[in-house]
Order: C-alpha cells, then sequence, then structure tokens
C-alpha cells in the first residue's frame, strides 16, 4: 500500500510540474527603432535552456513561473522577466553603446557582426541621404573601402561606374552584381534612394561564392525599408536644392587671349586674311550662354505602420533635375510597397511593388561647342536672330571651324525618352520547425522604354532628307525565383545556421527602331514621314540555374567557421561547360573572447581568414555558337555572312580569392579593421580578332589571367560620446589600394588596344603610347622618344612618326578612399564627408584640339595652367612648343604629353541640421522635426587641367560633362 501511495504521489507532483509550464512566446525589439531583433538569446536563468529569435524577432521557449528569462544580444544591454501567468512576453531592448555588435546583411545570411568572417562593408541609411542624387550607387562615393565609385558625368539622370577590389576580367562583365531584397537585378536597380535602409558591399569569396558565376566582381546588397512594429509613422522629406557648373581648373581664352595666342605663331604669313584687330570686337562668352543654375527638388512621403500581424510600408516619390548645361531636364516619379502579413503562427506573407516612370527632355546645349567655338564669333545678329553660319548675309564672317552653330539647330531639333520600372515581389516565410524556416522569393522586373529623335526640315542637318524623325522602343523581362530551407539552432556554446536553396532566373530583351525622312515640321508620327528609312530590331534572351548551400558554425563566440558552394548552369556557354562549381570557406577567431585575454582596454580582436573560387561569364550571350550576319541583301533578299565563330569549349573564367582580415575595438570607442585580398583569375574571356581571309570576324577564347592584390582599412573613432556631455564626435575614414598584373594572354602575344597595352607581367590598364620628352629649347619643336628595337637605346626625334610606342604610365591608383566627421550638439548636427584619390593619370584626349599648338586654329583654345609655358625664343625651357597656324610636326598627336596626375581630394557633401526637442514637438503631434542646408562638390583639389578629375574608371577624359556644384536645403517632417 505505501508503494502505491509512494507511486501516485510521485506521479501526481511530476503531472503537476509539467502542467505549471507553459509555452511564452513573443517578439524581441529594438527599443529606439522598433524594429525586430533576429538572432537574440532567451535563456532560463540557471538552466541550459534557452532559444533564438528568429528573423522576424519571434521566439517560443517552455518555462514555470517564477522561473526568469534572460533576454541577450550583443550590442544591447540584457533584460530579465520573471515569468507569471502571462504567455505573450515583448521585450524591448536598449543599445548598449559599450558593445556595438548590430546585424549585417551578408547575401543570403544575416549575421552579427562578432560572427562574420568574410569581408563585407556595410553602410546605413543614415549615412546614405547626405548627398544630393537620383541613383542608389552615388551614395556609396567614399563609404566603403575597396570600392571605387567614379562619377563620369555630370548629367541628371548618369550612372556612375562601380567597381569592387579592382578589374578580374577583360571581355567577361566587370561591374558587381546587384541584388535588390533578395533578387539578383539587371544592373543597378533604378530606385528611390529615400527607400534604402542600407547596403552591405560584400567582396571577398567566402561572401560572394555563394551568387557563384555572377559573383566575381563583387556583390551590392540593398535592403528596403520595412515597418517598424507598432509605430505608425507618416514622414514628409522635403529638399529643394541649385546646382552649378563647375568648370574647375578649365578655362577657354576670352577674344584678347586668343588674339595674343594667333599673334604668337611663328609663321604669321600663313594667317588668312581678315583676322586682325577687328575681331575684339566681338568677345562672346559660350560658356556663359551655355550654361545655367540648374533646379533641383526631392519629395518623398512614407508611411509605416502595423502590429504583430500586419506591417506596411509605403513611399512616394518625385524627383526634378535640370541641368547645368541648358535644355536638360531629368523627372522621376517612384512609388514602393512592402508589406508583411502574419497567416497564423507558422506563415508570413511578404508581397513587395515598386515602380519608377523616367522621363528625360534634351534640347541640351553642345559642350563640345562650349570648348572650342571662338569668342570672336556671335550666335545671332544685331536682331537676335539666331545665324545660320552656312547661309551669311554679305559682310558677315564666322571664323569657327565648320561653318556651325549648334544653336541654329538646337532651336528646331530635340529628343526625349521615356522609361518605365516595374519591381514586383511575392515573397514567404514558413515555420516548418522551431529551427527550420523555409523561404520562397519570388520576382519579375519588367523594363520598358521609349524614345524619340526628332530633326526639323529648317535645321541644317535636317536639309538632307527634308527633315528626319527617328523612334525606338526596348522591353526587357526577367523572372527570378529562390526557393530556400534555412537552419538555425543553439545548443548551449554551439551555434550552427545553414541554408540549401534553388535559384532560377531568365531573361529576355526585345527592341526596335525605325526612320522616317520627309517630314512636315512639327510632326512626331513615323506615318507621316514621305520616305521610309532603316528599320532596326533585335532580341535576346538567357537563363541560370542554380543549386546553393550555406553552413556557418560559432562555438562559443570564440571559434567561428563557414562553408558555401554553388553549381550553376548557364544558358551562354557549350554544354561540355554549361554548369561550373564555386566555393568558399573562412574561419574566423574572436580572441577578446578567450579566457586568457585579460586586456580590458580592447573590447573585440577577430582574425579571420577566407578563400573561394568564383567564376564569371561572357558578356556576349551566344559566344558559343557560329554566328551568321543577316545585313547584306543579294538580289533584294537577305544574304547570311559569316560573323562569329562559335567555341563549344569555353570555359568559365574562375576567380580564386584569399582574404586575410583583422577586426578590433579599443576603449569602446574606436573600431579598426584590415584587409589583405589576392585575386588570382584564370582562364580570362577575350575575343580574338581573326584575318578576314577567315571569313569570321572572330571568336571567343579563354587566353589568359590577371592577379589583383590589395589592401584596405576602416577606422572609426568615438572623440567624444553624446552621452558624456551632450556634445558627440565621430570621425570615420577607409583607404584601399589595388594592384593589378596580367599573369598569361593569348599565345603570350602583347594585345595592342590603341592607348593601353595588355601584356604579360604589366598592369591592365597601362597607357600605351608615344613618350613625350618635351621641347627643343634651340628650335621650340616637339620632341618624342625613340628606343632602338635590338640595342634598347634611347634617343630624341622631332619626327611623330618616327617616336616608338612604349608603356609611360598606368589609369591605376595608387590609393583611394574616403573619411568622414559627424558632430552632435543639443539638436544640431554637423557632418563633412569627403572622397580622394591618390596616383594613376589621366589621358586628357580633348587636349589634342585645344591645346593643339595651332594645329587647330578656328577652335578656341585653352589658357595655359599655372606652371605652364610657350616657347617663344632659343633658350626658352617651356612646357609647350612654338606656336604655328597648321600646328607643329604633329605636336598634338596622341602622346604622353596629355597624361595627367588623376590625384584629387573633395569635399563630397557637407550637411547642417536641427531637429526640433521633442517637447516642442508634442505640442504639434509630431515625433520629428529636422531642418537642414547641405552642400555637394563644394571643393575640389587637385592639378587635373580639365573640369573634372572624375573623368571614368578607364581614365579618359573628353568633353565630359562635369559633376556640378549643389547646395540645398530640406526638411524632415515625422507625425
Amino acid at each position: 500500500m505505501i508503494k502505491i501511495l509512494s507511486t501516485i504521489f510521485f506521479v501526481l507532483c511530476t503531472a503537476s510540474a509539467v502542467f505549471a509550464q507553459s509555452a511564452i512566446t513573443g517578439i524581441v525589439t529594438d527599443s529606439k527603432s522598433g524594429s525586430p531583433i533576429p538572432g537574440a538569446n532567451v535563456q532560463i536563468k540557471g538552466t541550459s535552456t534557452g532559444v533564438v529569435t528568429d528573423f522576424d524577432g519571434n521566439y517560443s521557449i517552455s518555462a514555470e513561473s517564477g522561473q526568469i528569462l534572460v533576454f541577450t544580444y550583443l550590442g544591447f544591454k540584457p533584460k530579465e522577466v520573471i515569468v507569471s501567468t502571462m504567455t505573450t512576453v515583448n521585450v524591448s531592448l536598449e543599445s548598449s553603446t559599450s558593445e556595438l555588435d548590430e546585424i549585417v546583411v551578408v547575401g543570403y545570411t544575416e549575421q552579427k557582426k562578432s560572427s562574420v568572417t568574410s569581408a563585407v562593408s556595410e553602410v546605413k541609411s543614415k549615412e546614405l541621404t547626405d548627398v544630393t542624387t537620383s541613383d542608389v550607387s552615388t551614395m556609396l562615393q567614399g563609404k566603403a573601402a575597396g570600392v571605387q565609385v567614379v562619377q563620369g558625368s555630370g548629367q541628371p539622370g548618369s550612372l556612375p561606374s562601380v567597381r569592387i577590389r579592382g578589374l578580374t576580367s577583360i571581355n567577361g562583365g566587370t561591374n558587381p552584381l546587384w541584388v535588390l531584397d533578395g533578387v539578383i537585378v539587371h544592373g543597378t536597380p533604378n530606385l528611390n534612394p529615400n527607400d534604402v535602409e542600407g547596403i552591405s558591399v560584400l567582396k571577398d569569396a567566402s561572401a560572394t561564392a555563394l551568387y557563384g558565376s555572377r559573383g566575381a566582381n563583387g556583390v551590392v546588397v540593398v535592403t528596403t525599408k520595412q515597418a517598424k512594429l507598432d509605430q505608425n509613422t507618416l514622414t514628409i522629406s522635403s529638399r529643394l536644392g541649385y546646382s552649378y557648373f563647375n568648370n574647375g581648373n578649365f578655362e577657354t581664352m576670352n577674344s584678347q587671349q586668343l588674339y595674343d595666342y594667333y599673334q604668337s605663331f611663328g609663321n604669321q604669313d600663313n594667317i588668312p586674311e581678315g583676322i586682325d584687330e577687328s575681331v575684339l570686337a566681338n568677345d562672346f562668352d559660350w560658356f556663359e550662354n551655355g550654361t545655367q543654375t540648374g533646379v533641383i527638388q526631392d519629395h518623398n512621403l512614407t508611411f509605416t505602420g502595423g502590429n504583430e500581424k500586419s506591417k506596411t510600408f509605403l513611399s512616394l516619390g518625385y524627383y526634378n533635375e535640370t541641368g547645368t548645361l541648358k535644355g536638360y531636364k531629368y523627372d522621376r516619379v517612384s512609388a514602393r510597397l512592402n508589406h508583411d502579413y502574419k497567416i497564423g503562427e507558422r506563415l508570413t506573407l511578404k508581397p513587395k511593388v515598386a515602380v519608377n516612370y523616367n522621363k528625360r527632355n534634351n534640347r541640351q546645349h553642345s559642350l563640345y561647342a562650349l570648348y572650342t567655338y571662338m569668342p570672336w564669333d556671335t550666335p545671332t545678329d544685331i536682331n537676335g536672330t539666331i545665324i545660320n553660319p552656312q547661309d551669311l548675309e554679305s559682310g558677315q564672317i564666322w571664323y569657327g571651324r565648320d561653318n556651325a552653330n549648334y544653336l541654329y539647330n538646337l532651336q528646331y531639333n530635340y529628343s526625349n525618352s521615356r522609361e518605365l520600372n516595374l519591381f514586383s515581389n511575392m515573397d514567404l516565410e514558413y515555420q516548418i520547425l522551431p529551427d527550420l524556416k523555409f523561404i520562397s522569393t519570388n520576382s519579375v522586373t519588367f523594363y520598358y522604354a521609349d524614345g524619340m529623335t526628332y530633326t526639323d526640315p529648317k535645321s541644317t542637318s535636317g536639309l538632307a532628307n527634308n527633315g528626319q524623325l527617328y523612334k525606338y522602343n526596348t522591353k526587357r523581362i526577367t523572372n527570378f525565383t529562390n526557393q530556400m530551407l534555412k537552419y538555425s539552432k543553439s545548443m548551449g556554446a554551439h551555434r550552427i545556421n545553414a541554408l540549401l536553396g534553388y535559384e532560377y532566373q531568365d531573361y529576355k530583351y526585345t527592341s526596335s527602331g525605325a526612320t522616317g525622312y520627309g517630314i512636315v515640321s512639327g510632326t512626331t508620327i513615323l506615318d507621316n514621314a514621305a520616305t521610309p528609312g532603316a528599320v532596326s530590331g533585335t532580341t535576346n534572351d538567357s537563363a541560370l540555374q542554380s543549386v546553393l548551400f550555406n553552413a556557418d558554425y560559432g562555438y562559443d563566440n570564440r571559434y567561428l567557421a563557414q562553408f558555401s558552394i554553388r553549381r550553376d548552369g548557364a544558358s551562354n556557354f557549350g554544354k561540355d561547360n554549361q554548369y561550373g562549381t564555386f566555393y568558399s570557406g573562412s574561419l574566423g577567431w574572436n580572441i577578446h573572447n578567450e579566457s586568457f585575454f585579460k586586456v580590458k582596454e580592447i573590447n573585440q580582436l577577430k582574425l579571420r581568414a577566407s578563400y573561394g573560387a568564383v567564376g564569371n561569364r561572357p558578356a556576349a550571350l551566344y559566344p558559343q555558337y557560329d554566328l551568321y550576319s543577316l545585313q547584306s541583301t543579294y538580289n533584294g533578299l537577305p544574304a547570311p555572312s559569316p560573323y562569329q565563330y562559335g567555341n563549344d569549349d569555353l570555359a568559365w573564367e574562375i576567380s580564386y580569392q584569399t582574404n586575410i582580415g583583422l577586426d578590433s575595438r579599443f576603449f569602446d570607442r574606436a573600431s579598426f579593421s584590415l584587409e589583405y585580398y589576392n585575386k588570382d583569375t584564370s582562364d580570362l574571356l577575350y575575343y580574338v580578332i581573326l584575318p578576314s581571309t577567315s571569313g569570321y570576324n572572330g571568336y571567343y577564347e579563354n587566353i589568359g589571367g590577371v592577379v589583383n592584390t590589395g589592401f584596405e582599412a576602416n577606422l572609426s573613432v568615438d572623440i567624444f560620446q553624446e552621452n558624456q556631455s551632450g556634445f558627440g564626435w565621430t570621425i570615420t575614414g577607409n583607404i584601399g589600394t589595388n594592384s593589378n598584373e596580367v599573369t598569361e594572354l593569348f599565345e603570350g602575344e602583347d594585345i595592342d588596344r590603341g592607348t593601353k597595352l595588355s601584356r604579360v607581367g604589366e598592369d591592365y590598364n597601362t597607357w600605351f603610347m608615344r613618350k613625350w620628352l618635351g621641347v627643343d629649347s634651340e628650335t621650340g619643336n616637339p620632341l618624342w622618344e625613340t628606343v632602338d628595337p635590338n640595342t634598347g637605346e634611347r634617343s630624341e626625334t622631332t619626327d611623330y612618326n618616327a617616336a616608338t610606342k612604349q608603356i609611360v604610365g598606368s589609369s591605376t591608383p595608387d590609393f583611394y578612399g574616403g573619411f568622414s566627421s559627424m558632430m552632435l550638439y543639443k539638436g544640431f548636427s554637423l557632418s563633412a564627408n569627403f572622397n580622394f584619390s591618390q596616383g594613376g593619370q589621366i589621358y586628357h584626349s580633348s587636349r589634342e584640339l585645344y591645346d593643339a599648338d595651332g594645329a587647330y586654329p578656328t577652335y578656341n583654345q585653352q589658357v595655359l595652367q599655372d606652371g605652364w609655358s610657350r616657347w617663344e625664343e632659343p633658350g626658352d625651357i617651356a612646357t609647350h612648343p612654338r606656336a604655328l597656324y597648321g600646328g607643329n610636326n604633329l605636336s598634338n598627336k596622341t602622346s604622353s604629353r596629355y597624361l595627367e596626375d588623376a590625384s584629387y581630394l573633395r569635399m563630397r557633401n557637407i550637411r547642417l541640421g536641427y531637429t526640433f526637442s521633442q517637447k516642442w514637438l508634442s505640442d504639434l503631434h509630431m515625433s520629428n522635426f529636422e531642418v537642414y542646408l547641405t552642400g555637394d562638390n563644394l571643393l575640389t583639389i587637385t592639378d587635373f587641367s580639365g573640369t573634372d578629375p572624375e573623368v571614368g574608371i578607364d581614365g579618359y577624359a573628353s568633353s565630359q560633362y562635369p559633376i556640378s556644384k549643389r547646395i540645398a536645403f530640406g526638411l524632415n517632417l515625422s507625425f
């Protein structure tokens, strides 16, 4: 009997203990932003029982009444909650400045900074929206180590070139891959910068290998804003600005200067009659006439709201900019809807829709004409009527070359274009098990553009065909799907995250165009043209499918490991090499978490290393096929002719990448990171030109290799922390180096690319031209260098054609980067951002025209820079040869004479703002009110003689549209 009673008592106690436990669920959020915190630890105090929150901050744990739940996450203060009868416990964690460790988007995964073993640069939205820009790529300039963002044009709506850790291909793609909210997009996404929550730049194989054949040039991951939990907010942001044409160090001659230049010609007898002091009666400023103060408007309306079940982010935006060159206008209207809807406890739907509609109206004045037109010419007659130099009245003279006045045609002719971008996502997440989640990402993007070029019959360019009308349209559709399983588990000191996915994307593009001749002035309908002209059109498509796997492991937040593998199949390879396998592995060691590490002043000390292989595909879509052209006709029918020789054995470019990094933080206020990388690319894709006797133009082949190496460093210092005195001051900076070397070429032969050379052992960006030796001090004639091919002996020559083409420099900079300062004090904020580039050479090709020593006497000329001088008499040590009407022995032909130092330091942005106090705002039912004044590109320090040292990633400077100086006033309101 006693045994039976004891057994019953034991069962009842056990049952009571079991029933006393209950499932506690809830969400862990950031107390400041209201956003969920994924990866937070929820542990029963005094036990090893614990769970980790999912990506939406949700958790579920079984606990008894009276037990204590401890919520911790690195970068936040821990919080304890006693379990009572409540089954839902939502917790907000406060940020801890002494242990800053945010979530970083690393490709397909999200990790805490302390767990990252890859080379990743992250830029948050507050660091991106300082500059006034219409595109997302410009915002990155100077803010991520190892990332070159070069704006080659200041025309409204233009996109800069982006290169991550150097050039890894010749004929393959060199641009980074862009990923928008998990979707791989075509090129730089056209979206409203105000919608961006943050950007992660993935730079090493450990971070990019999961993108396989598209990750060789780095990956830029853009995350758009999402609604915050329990925050219903309406935000209005508005910015009005003015932009000013930036002449930089460049100046053209006025009437007197040009006349004096003519007087310096050493062959006065060759100057045509009529060029005497009478030309000084005119001094027209073509720059003043063709430029203006541009106006920029940027207005955005944003609504965020939601609860545990439904969250919505909605934005509307309008951007308008008129160029600093007269006659160009860019408009963009944008809208975005990001919505999360939770169905039950397991399923969450995440639809997203975004649309952008752009218009460009182009009656832009000719920058080439502003550079070269002569001040002796006036575009209008005494009655203000625009002159046609080809139909001058008796007695009128036009001095400029070609008898052309661009304003005459511009009053009649114009072009315009429209562009529509539609991004649509239907994503979902399903929690299969507490540690296992299914994520489905599905997207369709649609791009449509059309445009028109109108040439009036009254214009000189329309005389031959009695006017001309050209219209075109293009359409692109991409489909993307990714089906992924994600597993996340913490078991005491062990943490495991893994994913397995399948991905497919296809692309289809079509375009058409038509020309009509013989039109009535003002008509813009092709059917009204008297004579049909050329008709054009093209279509192409491609597809890629992949299987990918990634796993990362952490032990006690001390030892970290990661491995990923991806297999890609691409349509633009032959069947023998259609699939490629790419992989990476990385290790990390948080030394500061070791028991033997006792240095209190060092808050973080982490070593990491990675190695992997990523691929690249050819830019051409059909390199494996024999292609025939149908451009020729025979007897009125299309006649096929050989065009491209196919290569079914064409293989993937493979880039083997090594990265070693060190991350540290000192005194809880200074962070420093250092990286070394090596990118060894083999089997470079190249289009080999075939002799005409073969019948083909050429074919694609794997012809060689190139190696990129470099260092990167990041520094951030909180000089004054705001919580100490109300005054906060933080400075940040980054610097990167990159050197590349061609290691192999087809049959070991040099490739002469005109002004550049590909040669084994040399930089791919090597300049290759005749070497300028200056001016003969006795005769004033130009000098170049000759090199004896047999002996290597060097000598001078005044014969341009006898000079030897040789290596004379490189356009690759020695280092580049940026730095910034942010000050805060009682509602005031003052920030400044700078970017810089040191070393490398620009080829200023336009100087062949307007610094030509008399070779183009009917073009205006450049005023000589400080330190430049013109030869006038024997014994002069000068930089410029004797000026002769018609030129001096081809002195203005392509040579190293026009290579200039590409170094510059630019104040990218300076911003002064004031945020009104909450005490004042509460009476107005507002949660935020900020006003600010901002300036872009106000200061540039450079020796470059042109308008702007940012001439493009390849170092060529022609008549490029310089980046404007801008001043803007803005405000941000939240209700």
